[in-house]
C-alpha cells in the first residue's frame, strides 16, 4: 500500500494484499442493472460495456447502483431482490465482500414513493440549517433502513450563471450560505449511519455561457474563493466521506484528471480521507469527449492516479481495459491498490466486511409518513420568497373577498404551473426524473397542486389554463382573460417544468438562452394584467428569471423553487395569510440575459457607473424578501479581532407589526482595502428568529476572522488587517453598521482555522 493510506486498518491492508487483479478492480467499479434503460445520465446508452449480473459480480463488486431509483418498483420487493444479491455475493464469491449501495438523495430518495422535499435552492431561500439538518436525517434514516449505504447528494456548486439548467440543485450564490446549509445536509444524512457525498468537486456552476458541460475559464483565487469554500467546510467540518469528481475541465485540465485538486486540495490540504467517486462516465468521458487519454485504459490510469477511487455507475474503464493497462506496465497497480484500499476502509466502516444478509429483508418502511410530510412542509413554507405586494396579499385580508354578491368566485387561478403536481418537483425527483417517461404510472404521494390547495384555503375559485409551460399556442388566452376579468384578483402560476437533457426547462441539460420566462408565459401574463384586475404572479421555478417588469407592473409576486410535496400548501398559505413569508432570496433576480453571469459578490467595478451605458443592478438581489409583518433593529454593536481571532456582532430584533413572523437577520461586511479587490458586500453570518407581535431578542453572532479570508497575490489564502465595515440588512440596505478592525500579522487559514459562525438568540 502507498504511504497515503497507511491509516487503512491490517484486516484491510491485508485483504488487499489477497485479492487478485480481477478483485481489486471489481471492487472500484460499479454495477448498474438499469443502465440500458431510460437516459438519466450523460451518453448513458453510448457509453456502458458491462455485462450482466453474473458476470458484472463473479469477482465481487464495489457498488450496485441506483437499486431502487430509476424505475418505479415497490420498495419491499426491491429490498428482497438488493438482500438476495448481497447474500449472493457473500456466499458466491470467493472473499464474500457484499456491494456498497448507492442513490440519488437531492430532494429524498430518489425512489417510488418516497418523501420529496424542495429543491436546494428552496433550503437556501429558508435560511434554516437545522431544519435542513432534520431533513437529511430523515433521508439518512430512509436509506438506511433499505440497505443504501450512500447518498449522491448534497450539491455545493455556487450560483454563476441562472442560464445553467442545474441552477435548481444548487443552494445559492453565496458560498456561505451554501458551506452552512450543505454542511447541515452532510451531518444530518451522516447521523444516520450514510455517507453523503459532495458534488461537483469542482468549478462545474461556472461553464461557459451556462451550458451544461461547458469548460470553465476561471483563475485560482475565484476558484479557491468561492467555488471551494462550500466544500472544504463539508470536509473539515462535517467529515464528509465521499466527494464526486465534476464533469468540468478548469483552464483546459479535466478535473477527473486533475491530482492537484483531487489529492492535493481535498485529502493534503483539507484532511480527507473518504473515497472520491466518478460522476457517471467521468472517467470514460477522459478519452471520449475531453480527448486527453487515447483510450479507456489511459483514461482509467489518469483519473486512478489523479485520486478518483471508484469508476461510477459501471465499470467502462476500470474494469478490462485498466486490466490490460496494468498488465502492461502502463498503469502502475500500486494505484489500483490504493483505489481498492479506500473502499474497502469505506466498507469496514460501514460494516459490510462483516455483514452475512443471511435474514429477511427490511419491509413496511414507511417512505412518506407524518414526519417527513413536517419536515416537507416546514421547509417549503420557510422556503418561499414574497418578492412584491402593493396591500392585495395577504388574500384572506377581507373575508368578503371569497364569493361576489352573486355567489361566484371572485379569485381566479390562472396558469401552466397552477394545477401541475409536477411543478412542485427538480430535475432530480423521482417524479421528473423517471415517472415523466412513464405516462399513467401512479405518482404514488399526495401533491396537491397550488390549485387544489387554494380551493382547500379559500374556497371556489375561477380557473384557466392560459398555456402550457413551453410551446408557443396561445389558444387558452382568451378563456385565461375571461375568468380574470370577472375576478376581483388573477393569481397566475407561472414557471419551469425540470426535466433532463432538453425534456424541460430547467435541469440537468436544460440550459436557457434567455431568461424571460419560458415559452409564451409572460405573454399571457402580460394578457391578463391588460384587464385591469389585480395579478398575483406566482412563479414555481428551478431558476431565477428575468422578472423587473413583473415588480413594477403586479399586485404582488411571489417564489418558490421547486418547494416538493407540500409546496402547493406552503403557495397557498403565503396567498392566504395563514403562513406569514419569511423566504429570503439565495439567487438574485437578474436583469436581464446579457447582464449574466452576475453575482451580488462583484468588487466596484462591477457597479453601475458613468463609464458604461450598461446597469447590471439587480431587481431583487441576495437576501430580500418580504414579510406580512415590520421588524425594527436596535442597539447593534460591532467588536474587531485579530487576524486569528474571532469578531463579534450583537443585535436587538424586534417585530414591530401585528404578525406572528421570523426574521433572518444577515450580516454582511466589507473589507475597505485588500491586496486584491473585494466584494462590496459579502454574507459573514445569519440567524432565522421568530418572533410574536411586540416580542424581541437579542442576537449574538460570534464570526471567525477567517470568513474574511481571501487569496492575495501570492494566492495564499490568509486574513489581512485592516478596516472591516459590518452591518445588519441585506447587501444593499444596512440597517446599522460599524466599522471594525482586524489587526496583527496577515495570517493564513487552514485545516485548523475556525469557519462556522456561533450564534445565539437570546
Amino acid at each position: 500500500m502507498t504511504a497515503v493510506d497507511a491509516r487503512v486498518s491490517g484486516r484491510v491492508a491485508a485483504l488487499v494484499a489477497e485479492m487478485t487483479l480481477e478483485e481489486k478492480l471489481a471492487q472500484i467499479t460499479g454495477f448498474w442493472e438499469d443502465e440500458k434503460g431510460d437516459v438519466v445520465a450523460p451518453l448513458q446508452g453510448e457509453v456502458s460495456v458491462t455485462g450482466g449480473l453474473d458476470d458484472a459480480t463473479a469477482h465481487g463488486i464495489g457498488h450496485f447502483t441506483r437499486i431502487y431509483g430509476t424505475t418505479p418498483v415497490d420498495a419491499d420487493a426491491r429490498a428482497r431482490v438488493l438482500w438476495e444479491r448481497q447474500r449472493a455475493l457473500v456466499t458466491g464469491t470467493r472473499l464474500g465482500i457484499p456491494a456498497i449501495v448507492h442513490e440519488e438523495i437531492l430532494t429524498g430518495l430518489s425512489a417510488w414513493k418516497a418523501a420529496t422535499y424542495p429543491g436546494p435552492l428552496t433550503w437556501g431561500a429558508a435560511f434554516d440549517p437545522e431544519l435542513v439538518a432534520r431533513m437529511g436525517a430523515l433521508i439518512g434514516r430512509d436509506c438506511r433502513a433499505l440497505g443504501i449505504h450512500q447518498g449522491l447528494a448534497p450539491v455545493l456548486d455556487v450560483v454563476r450563471d441562472p442560464r445553467w439548467g442545474r441552477t435548481e440543485e444548487c443552494i445559492g450564490e453565496d458560498p456561505y450560505l451554501v458551506a452552512e446549509i450543505g454542511t447541515s445536509y452532510v451531518e444530518g444524512v451522516q447521523s444516520e449511519g450514510v455517507d453523503a457525498t459532495l458534488k461537483h468537486f469542482v468549478g462545474y456552476s461556472a461553464s461557459q455561457s451556462g451550458r451544461n458541460f461547458g469548460p470553465v475559464a476561471m483563475g485560482p483565487r475565484e476558484l479557491r474563493d468561492v467555488m471551494m469554500v462550500p466544500f472544504e467546510m463539508a470536509v473539515i467540518d462535517g467529515g464528509v466521506r465521499s466527494v464526486m469528481h465534476a464533469y468540468t475541465e478548469i483552464d483546459g485540465v479535466p478535473t477527473a484528471a486533475d491530482g492537484s485538486l483531487l489529492t492535493g486540495v481535498l485529502r493534503d490540504e483539507w484532511g480527507f480521507d473518504g473515497v472520491v467517486v466518478a460522476d457517471y462516465f467521468g472517467v470514460a468521458f477522459l478519452h471520449l469527449l475531453h480527448g486527453v487519454a487515447a483510450d479507456l485504459g489511459e483514461a482509467a490510469g489518469l483519473a486512478l492516479a489523479a485520486g478518483v477511487d471508484v469508476e461510477l455507475p459501471t465499470g467502462d474503464a476500470y474494469l478490462a481495459p485498466l486490466a490490460a493497462a496494468v498488465r502492461s506496465g502502463a498503469v502502475p497497480e500500486e494505484l489500483v491498490d490504493r483505489a481498492a484500499g479506500r473502499i474497502l476502509a469505506q466498507k469496514e466502516r460501514l460494516g459490510l466486511l462483516d455483514a452475512s444478509f443471511d435474514g429477511p429483508a427490511p419491509s413496511g418502511i414507511e417512505l412518506d409518513g407524518p414526519e417527513h410530510r413536517e419536515v416537507a412542509r416546514l421547509l417549503a413554507e420557510r422556503g418561499v420568497v414574497l418578492l412584491a405586494n402593493d396591500g392585495t396579499l395577504p388574500l384572506e385580508a377581507d373575508p368578503a373577498r371569497a364569493s361576489s354578491p352573486s355567489g361566484a368566485p371572485r379569485i381566479a387561478v390562472i396558469g401552466p404551473n397552477a394545477d401541475r403536481y409536477q411543478a412542485m418537483f427538480g430535475c432530480y425527483s423521482f417524479a421528473n426524473h423517471v415517472l415523466d417517461k412513464r405516462p399513467g404510472t401512479e405518482l404514488g404521494l399526495d401533491v396537491p397542486t397550488v390549485l387544489d390547495a387554494l380551493r382547500d384555503e379559500l374556497g371556489p375559485v375561477l380557473t384557466a389554463h392560459g398555456c402550457d409551460v413551453q410551446g408557443d399556442s396561445r389558444e387558452g388566452f382568451a378563456e385565461a382573460v375571461s375568468a380574470a376579468s370577472a375576478a376581483d384578483v388573477a393569481v397566475v402560476v407561472v414557471g419551469d417544468q425540470a426535466g433532463l437533457f432538453g425534456r424541460g426547462t430547467s435541469g440537468e441539460g436544460c440550459d436557457t438562452d434567455s431568461l424571460e420566462l419560458p415559452g409564451v408565459q409572460r405573454a399571457l401574463v402580460e394578457e391578463v394584467l391588460a384587464t385591469g384586475t389585480p395579478v398575483v404572479l406566482v412563479l414555481v421555478t428551478g431558476r431565477p428569471y428575468a422578472i423587473g417588469w413583473a415588480l413594477e407592473r403586479c399586485a404582488a409576486v411571489v417564489q418558490a423553487f421547486f418547494p416538493g410535496e407540500e409546496g402547493g400548501r406552503a403557495i397557498a398559505g403565503v396567498l392566504s395569510g395563514r403562513v406569514n413569508p419569511s423566504g429570503r432570496l439565495p439567487v438574485s433576480i437578474p436583469r436581464d440575459t446579457g447582464a449574466q453571469p452576475h453575482t451580488y459578490l462583484h468588487p466596484r467595478l462591477g457597479e453601475d457607473s458613468d463609464v458604461t451605458n450598461l446597469s447590471s443592478a439587480t431587481p431583487r438581489t441576495f437576501g430580500e424578501g418580504l414579510s406580512y409583518t415590520t421588524f425594527a433593529y436596535a442597539g447593534f454593536s460591532a467588536t474587531g479581532a485579530a487576524c486569528d481571532g474571532t469578531m463579534r456582532v450583537s443585535v436587538r430584533v424586534e417585530n414591530t407589526g401585528e404578525r406572528a413572523g421570523d426574521e433572518v437577520v444577515q450580516v454582511y461586511a466589507r473589507v475597505r482595502r485588500g491586496s486584491v479587490t473585494r466584494p462590496v458586500a459579502q454574507l459573514v453570518g445569519f440567524a432565522r428568529v421568530p418572533l410574536a407581535p411586540g416580542e424581541a431578542r437579542d442576537v449574538v453572532l460570534d464570526i471567525p476572522a477567517a470568513r474574511l479570508a481571501f487569496s492575495g497575490r501570492d494566492l495564499m489564502r490568509a486574513v489581512e488587517p485592516g478596516e472591516v465595515e459590518l452591518w445588519v440588512g441585506t447587501p444593499r440596505v444596512r440597517q446599522a453598521e460599524a466599522v471594525v478592525a482586524l489587526t496583527g500579522e496577515r495570517t493564513p487559514v487552514g485545516r485548523e482555522s475556525a469557519r462556522r459562525v456561533r450564534v445565539e438568540v437570546r
